[in-house]
C-alpha cells in the first residue's frame, strides 16, 4: 500500500492525472456525455421505428440513423437532416395524392370513352342493319315491279296481237257478207226480172265495141240467144198450166223465194252490224287498255327509278355506318390499351394508397419524435454550458 501511494503521488502521476482523470467540474461533462449518448439512442429508436414503418427503404433514414451512431455530428445536423427527410415524405405524399387524382380522373375519363364509343358502335351497329334490312326490302320492291313490268309489257303485247288478229277476222268477216250480201241482191233482182219486173233493175248498158256492134247488128247473135227446147231428163217440158193455177203458183214462189232472200240478206245485215259494234267496243277497250297499261308502265317506271335511288342513298349510308362502326373499332382498341396502361400505372399505386399514406404518417410521426428528443437534448446542452460559464465567471 505504502509503494502504491507513493507512485501515485509522484509528480509525473500527478501531472498525468490531472490530465486525464475528470475533475469535480469535468464529471458534470462527462455526464453529460452519457446523457447525450442516451439521447442519440432515444432518437435512432425512434428513427429505427420509422424505418420499420417505411413504405419503402428510404435512404435518407439510414443516413440519419449513420449520423446518430456517431458522436462527431452535432445535433444541429442530424435535425436539419430530420427536417429535410420530413419534407422529402410530405413531397411524396403529396406526389401520390396526385397520381392518385391523376389515375381517377382518367381512368373515369377513359372509361366514359369507352361507354360512350361503345354507345356509338351500337348505335351505328344499329343503324347499318337498319340500312340493310331497307336495301333488301327495296329489292325485293324493285324485283316486284320489274316482275310486273315485264308482265304487263307480255300482256300488251298479247292484246295488241289478239287485237290485230280479232280485226283481221272482223274485216274478213264484213268482206264476206257484204259479198254474199251482193250476191244475193243479184238473185233477188233476178227473181224480180221474172215473178216483178217492176221491180227489176236493169244492169246499166253497156257501150259495145265495134266488133260488137257489128256482130249485133248481123242478127247472128238473136238467133244464138233464141231460147232452146226445155227438157228434163230427155222428156218434153210439161205443157202450160192454166191462167189461174199458173198465177196462184207463181204468187207463192214469189212471196217465199224472195223473203228467203230479204231474210238472207237481213240476217247477213244483223250479224254485219253486231260485227262492226263488238269492233267498235273491242278497239275502245284496247285503246283504253293501252293507255291504262301505259300509264302503269310509267309509274311503275318512276317507282323504279325512285327506289332505286333511295337504296342507293341506302347504300352510301350503310358503307358510312360500317366505316364509322371501324372507326369505333378502332378508337375502343386505342382506349382499351391507354385503360390497360392506366391500370398498370395506377392500380399498385391505389392498391397501397392508404398504406402508403399512413406509413409516411408514421415515418413523419418518428422522425418528429426523434428530432424532440434531440431538441430537448440540446436544450439541457444549452443549460448546461452556460452554467459552467457562470461558475468559470465565479
Amino acid at each position: 500500500m505504502a509503494e502504491t501511494i507513493k507512485i501515485l503521488n509522484a509528480d509525473d502521476a500527478l501531472e498525468l492525472f490531472k490530465k486525464s482523470l475528470p475533475t469535480p467540474e469535468a464529471a458534470s461533462f462527462v455526464q453529460l456525455s452519457t446523457s447525450a449518448a442516451q439521447v442519440r439512442a432515444r432518437a435512432l429508436a425512434e428513427v429505427r421505428t420509422a424505418q420499420r414503418v417505411a413504405a419503402q427503404r428510404a435512404p435518407g433514414l439510414d443516413l440519419i440513423a449513420l449520423a446518430l451512431h456517431g458522436s462527431a455530428a452535432g445535433f444541429e445536423k442530424v435535425t436539419a437532416m430530420i427536417d429535410e427527410m420530413v419534407g422529402v415524405l410530405k413531397s411524396e405524399q403529396d406526389d401520390d395524392d396526385q397520381k392518385k387524382a391523376y389515375c381517377g380522373s382518367e381512368l373515369d375519363k377513359a372509361d366514359d370513352n369507352k361507354k360512350s364509343l361503345e354507345q356509338t358502335a351500337a348505335d351505328e351497329n344499329t343503324a347499318a342493319s337498319n340500312a340493310q334490312e331497307g336495301i333488301a326490302t327495296l329489292n325485293e320492291e324493285l324485283k316486284a315491279l320489274a316482275t310486273g313490268i315485264e308482265q304487263l309489257d307480255k300482256s300488251v303485247a298479247q292484246a295488241t296481237e289478239q287485237r290485230k288478229q280479232e280485226h283481221t277476222e272482223n274485216t274478213e268477216l264484213i268482206a264476206l257478207n257484204t259479198q254474199a250480201k251482193d250476191l244475193l241482191g243479184v238473185a233477188k233482182n233476178r227473181l224480180n226480172k221474172f215473178y216483178n219486173p217492176k221491180l227489176y233493175i236493169a244492169p246499166p248498158k253497156k257501150e259495145l265495141t265495134r266488133e260488137e256492134r257489128v256482130y249485133q247488128n248481123s242478127g247472128l247473135a238473136a238467133a244464138t240467144t233464141a231460147a232452146p227446147v226445155a227438157f228434163v231428163q230427155g222428156r218434153p217440158a210439161p205443157p202450160p198450166e192454166t191462167f189461174e193455177g199458173a198465177y196462184g203458183k207463181k204468187e207463192e214462189e214469189t212471196s217465199g223465194v224472195i223473203a228467203m232472200v230479204d231474210m238472207l240478206i237481213k240476217d247477213l245485215d244483223k250479224e254485219m252490224t253486231v260485227a262492226q259494234t263488238s269492233e267498235k267496243e273491242a278497239q275502245k277497250d284496247y285503246v283504253a287498255l293501252m293507255a291504262d297499261a301505259k300509264e302503269k308502265r310509267s309509274a311503275d317506271s318512276k317507282a323504279t327509278s325512285q327506289k332505286e335511288g333511295a337504296k342507293a342513298d341506302l347504300e352510301g349510308e350503310l358503307q358510312t355506318h360500317k366505316d364509322n362502326m371501324a372507326a369505333a373499332a378502332k378508337d375502343l382498341s386505342a382506349n382499351a390499351e391507354v385503360i390497360h396502361g392506366l391500370h398498370s400505372e395506377c392500380d399498385w399505386l391505389v392498391e397501397h394508397f392508404e398504406a402508403r399514406k399512413n406509413a409516411r404518417a408514421s415515418e413523419v410521426d418518428s422522425l418528429n419524435n426523434a428530432k424532440a428528443v434531440l431538441a430537448g437534448a440540446d436544450y439541457s446542452l444549452v443549460q448546461l454550458h452556460e452554467k459552467h460559464h457562470l461558475r468559470g465567471g465565479a
